[in-house]
């Protein structure tokens, strides 16, 4: 069974469309979003667009798995929702990988995840369900990413680091050895974060600190 239905009709799926059928054995068979954000002709790439409400119906779960790739708007809070909503019914979500991602045998990675290519991802690692690593990141041995991260591009993640549930890292971001970065908080691009940060604050520049609070109904 390698058949899947991805989630949206917009970049991030358009994007798993392309890597899944350039760089798996998955084979995209159809898309889904919540009804009122149907396209009229109901076809994305050729393939049919079906509501979210009613996907279990016309693809089930016991013959097509699901992939829900998607932003971090609202502090990854929307792409849990339909993650966890996927999971009540019934469907099994798949992770893609990289074939140009660096990943050593035994790393521990959960479902929904979208790891693209150049990431390195070092000994001892693990990483949660619904994650999002963009392009070109490192990820540093010995390190935790919990779940519903989203990574942008070329952050660097030192040793022993611990990123928890609902952060967002910008591009070129760095993480010091040993910090905990608490969860919902968003590190600004090209910020330092040279010890631990306090749950769902905003943090920018090198050193970074804290600027204000990070909430989930600001679209990011």
């Amino acid at each position: 069974m390698n058949k899947v239905v991805v989630f949206g009709v917009m970049d991030f799926a358009e994007l798993a469309h392309f890597y899944l059928t350039h760089d798996s054995d998955y084979e995209v068979v159809a898309f889904t979003v919540n009804e009122e954000y149907l396209p009229e002709d109901r076809k994305f790439h050729g393939l049919p667009v079906v509501p979210f409400e009613e996907v279990e119906q016309l693809y089930p779960p016991a013959d097509y798995l699901f992939f829900a790739p998607m932003s971090n708007r609202r502090m990854n809070s929307l792409r849990e929702k339909i993650y966890n909503e996927a999971k009540q019914k019934g469907y099994q979500l798949i992770s893609y990988i990289s074939s140009k991602a660096i990943v050593f045998p035994e790393t521990p990675i959960g479902d929904n995840c979208f790891i693209l290519e150049q990431n390195t991802i070092q000994p001892f690692t693990s990483i949660g369900n619904n994650v999002v690593m963009w392009s070109g990141n490192h990820l540093g041995h010995h390190s935790t990413v919990m779940d519903h991260v989203f990574f942008t591009s070329q952050v660097g993640v030192s040793g022993h680091c611990t990123i928890e549930s609902f952060c967002f890292l910008g591009g070129k971001a760095g993480l010091l050895q040993n910090v905990r970065v608490a969860e919902g908080t968003f590190v600004a691009a090209w910020a330092f974060i040279d010890r631990d940060t306090e749950p769902w604050f905003l943090y920018k520049g090198n050193p970074a600190r804290k600027t204000r609070i990070s909430s989930r109904d600001i679209d990011y």
